[in-house]
């Protein structure tokens, strides 16, 4: 509940938006090791994995049902301060003292804004590698954007510079002087043993251990080629013009294939849920399906989204969403 001298609620995002069009479409999976493994090379932001989480024991599940209330903080319209009052919540009881005996709290400012701060990147860096680069005034235009959904959590933004030009120096200060090699990054990145997703159960596991490799080792390539070169160094990965080129060629396949991906499939089904929304349609905030809930014991700790899925909100994928904001061609 707020108080008078509580600072007023921003508005949420619209479609008119560059989140909106940027923020959740597919091609930001792609990212997902890279941010993953960036949040938790926080010193903070790791020790709370490390202590407090169950994500290696259900990585694709913990990672899929996340998307869904993340978006939600910026395609939920109306609700979107409600979404991410809950978002924040999760995060209460995440505190201790690490390894090196320094204090943490997820909700601490600091730490709290470093993973904000790499959800920032992904359309960045989408549009680097697999689109088209954003121009530095829409970077201007998304970053106060993003401090518009940042600030709905109700945590302090005393970290947050005012600009694009000071977050470019602030990440780049982070990268070189906060950032650690730490236990918890490791783990993100290491994905050579990792279970089938939770779309692919019927798979035989035998199966599933032949391709497992082929289809994983490239996401740890594709990480190290998109690190700062700071973040490389720091842990020890080489990068060689040849893998520049091959990074750049499967970059530029992707763009291109992005062409024929028609604009309501680009999306996220929450992401999708706002647009529809958007169009007049009577679309509730779509949930992460059973399938990627925590296990039963884990389901009432409050750590943990796990909304009621009892009967799913159909996204009446037959109906067409709006066509995205003008914009130039090769997004």
């Amino acid at each position: 509940m707020s108080t008078p001298g509580d600072p007023p609620t921003p508005d949420p995002l619209g479609p008119t938006s560059l989140a909106w069009r940027y923020f959740s479409d597919w091609r930001g999976m792609l990212i997902g090791l890279w941010a993953g493994s960036m949040q938790n090379m926080h010193p903070a932001l790791g020790a709370g994995v490390e202590e407090h989480s169950h994500f290696f024991e259900e990585r694709w599940e913990r990672l899929l049902r996340s998307l869904y209330p993340i978006a939600g903080v910026v395609y939920d319209g109306p609700d979107a301060a409600r979404t991410a009052r809950a978002v924040r919540d999760y995060h209460v009881g995440i505190k201790g003292t690490d390894r090196q005996g320094r204090r943490y709290h997820a909700l601490d400012p600091d730490t709290f804004f470093w993973a904000h701060a790499t959800f920032v990147m992904v359309p960045v860096l989408v549009g680097q590698y697999f689109g088209r680069p954003l121009t530095e005034e829409e970077k201007e235009r998304f970053y106060a954007e993003s401090l518009q959904w940042y600030r709905l959590y109700g945590v302090s933004d005393r970290p947050a510079p005012d600009n694009w030009a000071g977050f470019t120096a602030y990440f780049e200060r982070m990268c070189a002087d906060v950032l650690e090699d730490n236990r918890a990054a490791r783990a993100v990145l290491d994905i050579r043993r990792i279970g089938r997703p939770p779309q692919l159960r019927w798979l035989p596991e035998v199966v599933w251990g032949v391709i497992r490799g082929p289809l994983t080792r490239p996401f740890v390539w594709l990480t190290v080629g998109m690190y700062p070169p700071a973040v490389r160094a720091r842990l020890g990965y080489r990068w060689s013009r040849r893998s520049a080129v091959g990074l750049w060629l499967l970059g530029r396949a992707v763009a291109l294939g992005w062409h024929l991906v028609p604009f309501e499939r680009r999306y996220h089904p929450r992401a999708r849920a706002g647009w529809r929304r958007a169009r007049g349609l009577a679309v509730g905030p779509v949930e992460t399906p059973r399938r990627n809930l925590p296990p039963e014991e884990r389901r009432g700790d409050g750590k943990h989204y796990v909304p009621d899925v009892q009967s799913p909100r159909s996204l009446n994928p037959g109906r067409r969403v709006p066509p995205p904001p003008p914009g130039r061609p090769g997004d």
